[in-house]
């Protein structure tokens, strides 16, 4: 059966119209759906039983539960869910800080990307997820009233399924929907060029580009992605928005021991940077697999901070949480369906 959970109001319209009801019924709808959580049609109580009934014919709520969680000794939560109908593997992170709780949500099955230093990419793509998939990681959790952040920093390149992530922000952020504000969510993608631009003019949440290295032929091979997209033309085009209201533009950069640390590497960045209204994230590499990159000491992340800062980048270290459960970053995998 077709998922009501998920659909945005013009999808309701249709849906309302093809069980007769007047188009209104869409806002009732995705009141019952969004900002009341209903599981079950029958729960839609302002809707007539005939409707109902012909609703439950044709479609159902489309909700369904996480299979288990793992939490880590800093209190993070990584999520596993099966989508129902192919029992794909989904990871969702939770990750408390404070009086802050930020969910990092997965937007496919495994990524395309292929990136040297994450476990996603390292093991394939599968498949899309569906609006519903994305957001049922937000509804379905324990946390959702307590959910402060939304990043889309999970499994997948968010651009590279443009089309239901974007309904999936609209759904977010609409006042019909969870009438959440744009300004609690970030999306982060390598920049795909072809469909950065959409995000930026279709919504108005921070963004995160993936940069990892200022030189090309550096993030080419740290990043296959970077012959389709490179970061010089990804930078061009951020130049052309206007970044001085209250939306955020953010670089990340994972730092590698002898890679990407050193005073060159922050001046070309700096150069890079020149002109726009930015920050940039350090990350610190969580090891894998297969891979000789090794990470930076504490120090010289610190060092390399400093740099950035003398330098008029401002620049911050992101705290890593959830690395004794791999849900810190780079270390989401699962990739492979259900074990039946």
């Amino acid at each position: 059966m077709e998922a009501l959970f998920g659909k945005d109001i013009h999808d309701l319209e249709a849906v309302a119209a093809k069980v007769g009801l007047p188009k209104f019924a869409a806002k009732q709808m995705a009141q019952w759906l969004y900002a009341k959580g209903v599981t079950d049609i029958d729960q839609m109580s302002n809707i007539s039983l005939k409707a109902r009934t012909a609703l439950k014919e044709n479609y159902n709520i489309g909700r369904y539960q996480p299979i288990r969680y793992q939490e880590s000794v800093d209190g993070t939560r990584k999520y596993l869910f099966y989508t129902p109908t192919d029992r794909y593997v989904i990871e969702t992170a939770m990750i408390p800080d404070a009086d802050r709780r930020t969910l990092c949500v997965s937007s496919q099955v495994g990524c395309k990307m292929r990136c040297e230093f994450c476990m996603t990419g390292k093991g394939g793509f599968e498949a899309q997820l569906t609006a519903t998939d994305i957001l049922n990681q937000f509804a379905s959790i324990e946390e959702t009233n307590d959910i402060t952040n939304i990043v889309f920093m999970g499994m997948g390149e968010p651009l590279d399924n443009i089309d239901n992530v974007l309904k999936a922000l609209d759904i977010l952020t609409a006042p019909w929907g969870y009438a959440l504000s744009p300004r609690r969510i970030t999306v982060s993608t390598i920049g795909v060029q072809s469909q950065l631009p959409r995000l930026l003019n279709e919504t108005q949440v921070h963004v995160a580009i993936s940069l990892h290295t200022p030189f090309g032929d550096e993030r080419l091979e740290l990043m296959p992605s970077e012959k389709a997209f490179p970061i010089v033309e990804t930078v061009r085009m951020l130049k052309k928005y206007d970044w001085s209201g209250q939306r955020r533009l953010s670089f990340e950069m994972t730092l590698f021991h002898g890679v990407n640390d050193s005073p060159r590497h922050a001046k070309a960045l700096a150069r890079m940077l020149k002109g726009l209204i930015c920050r940039v994230n350090l990350i610190r590499f969580n090891s894998i697999p297969d891979t000789d990159l090794q990470g930076c000491t504490p120090k010289q992340m610190e060092a390399f901070r400093d740099s950035l800062n003398d330098l008029h980048v401002t620049a911050t270290i992101r705290n890593s949480k959830g690395q004794d459960i791999d849900a810190a970053c780079g270390l989401l995998k699962a990739t492979e369906k259900e074990q039946q």
